[in-house]
């Protein structure tokens, strides 16, 4: 097997919406990708991944579950990944994907993160977490991330999940994995990295989306539980190592596009 001039990295969990992603990018880099997945026999799960430039030469699939959504599972999930990580004397550096969101999923994620934390602290591990907003963009493999399927959602008139979120961050999938790839190979990085572009209420996403496609049955407003909210996102930490986020508008569009490529949103609605 060659190892690229870049060197072996592994992610985990790859044939997710943001381990596909980060997997393209690191592709694109020159690294030699080793990716994790539950089944890497399984064509419908792992095909997208295959078809990614530079993946027949850098790119390996290995059987391993690491990690469930749900609290312990995840939390376990995230040890079982720094365990192994403690056994390989090579080991640069860990980059840990968290949530700055507000939902079940988010409990998980902080929740790992912080046993992930205890652990490197005690292993002497080089540990640097990311926290991702509201992830949009263009999906790789045709089965939709819940993100994905949220704004599908909307854009054919759904209001119950957005009204939910009240104000939110949003950021493009490719600045994730940008930001995945930046802190990884930034020796000063360190500690967490909020990755976020724009702060929107729901009813100043559903305004702007409405105006950009008038063509879907976007709702003009949505109801929100939670009253008045202000809070912003303070993401001067990783653009200061040099990260510029993609706006609102090129998330949306690229989301879109790729909803319609995909045959999941009609252009013409009835």
């Amino acid at each position: 097997m060659v190892i690229s001039a870049k060197g072996k990295v592994c992610v985990t969990g790859a044939s997710g919406f943001i381990a596909s992603w980060l997997i393209k990018r690191l592709l694109e880099s020159g690294y030699h990708v080793v990716g994790t997945v539950r089944n890497p026999g399984d064509r419908e799960k792992v095909s997208h991944l295959w078809r990614l430039p530079g993946a027949k030469e850098r790119l390996q699939l290995v059987r391993a579950d690491l990690m469930e959504e749900m609290l312990i599972p995840a939390i376990n999930g995230t040890l079982n990944v720094l365990r192994s990580c403690k056994k390989n004397p090579f080991l640069k550096r860990v980059v840990l994907t968290s949530s700055s969101s507000t939902l079940w999923y988010a409990l998980a994620k902080i929740s790992a993160e912080k046993a992930a934390w205890e652990f490197a602290k005690e292993n002497s591990i080089d540990v640097v977490t990311v926290l991702p907003s509201f992830v949009i963009g263009p999906s790789l493999s045709h089965e939709l991330s819940v993100t994905a399927s949220d704004i599908l959602g909307l854009l054919q008139g759904d209001t119950e999940r957005f009204s939910s979120y009240g104000r939110m961050g949003y950021v493009h999938i490719d600045d994730v994995a940008s930001c995945h790839i930046l802190v990884y190979e930034t020796p000063q990085a360190t500690g967490r990295y909020l990755c976020n572009s724009v702060v929107l209420d729901n009813n100043e996403l559903v305004a702007l989306l409405a105006k950009q496609y008038p063509i879907f049955p976007i709702p003009r407003r949505l109801r929100n539980p939670y009253g008045k909210q202000s809070y912003q996102l303070n993401t001067s930490r990783i653009q200061q190592l040099g990260l510029k986020f993609k706006g609102v508008e090129e998330m949306f569009g690229d989301c879109v596009e790729s909803l319609k490529d995909q045959g999941h949103l009609l252009e013409c609605p009835l």
